[in-house]
C-alpha cells in the first residue's frame, strides 16, 4: 500500500443529438485549471455515485438527470502525486433543461474524435477512447 488517500469522483459524458458531447473547462484557481474535462465530482461521505453526479450536474450545468438516464461505460483509475483518483464515467443522452457552466470557465460541444484536440487532466485521457468505440 503505497499510503495514497483515495478520492472518489464521478464524471459524465453528456451526448447531445448531433453525437457531440460536453467537456468543461476547468476554472482560474482550482487544481489543474484551465484543463478541458467531462463534468461532475467528488462524492461525498455516504453517498451514492449516480446520486452524486446527479446533484452534480445539477449544481454545475443547472440540467435535471435521473439516474435511469445515467448508463456506465467505464471508469478511470489514476495516481496523481498526493492521492489516487478512481472515477466512474457515466453517459448521458437524456436531461432537462438548457446546459449552462455555473462553475467552468467554457463549455464545448465536440465530436468524439476531436476531444485529443483539448488538453485534459491526466485521468480523463484514457477515457476518449472508450467514447470514440460508443459514439
Amino acid at each position: 500500500m503505497n499510503g495514497k488517500k483515495l478520492v472518489l469522483v464521478v464524471a459524465c459524458a453528456l451526448v447531445d443529438t448531433d453525437g457531440r458531447i460536453l467537456i468543461a473547462q476547468r476554472p482560474e484557481g482550482k487544481n489543474l485549471a484551465g484543463l478541458w474535462e467531462f463534468p461532475g465530482g467528488k462524492v461525498e461521505p455516504g453517498e451514492q455515485p449516480e446520486a452524486a453526479l446527479i446533484r452534480e450536474l445539477k449544481e454545475e450545468l443547472g440540467i435535471d438527470v435521473t439516474e435511469a438516464c445515467l448508463a456506465p461505460l467505464t471508469f478511470a483509475s489514476h495516481a496523481y502525486d498526493d492521492f489516487h483518483l478512481l472515477m466512474p464515467l457515466y453517459v448521458c443522452r437524456r436531461w432537462k433543461g438548457e446546459v449552462r457552466g455555473h462553475e467552468h470557465s467554457g463549455l464545448r460541444w465536440v465530436k468524439p474524435n476531436r476531444l485529443r484536440e483539448f488538453p485534459m487532466p491526466p485521468a480523463d485521457e484514457p477515457l476518449i477512447a472508450h467514447l470514440m468505440d460508443l459514439v
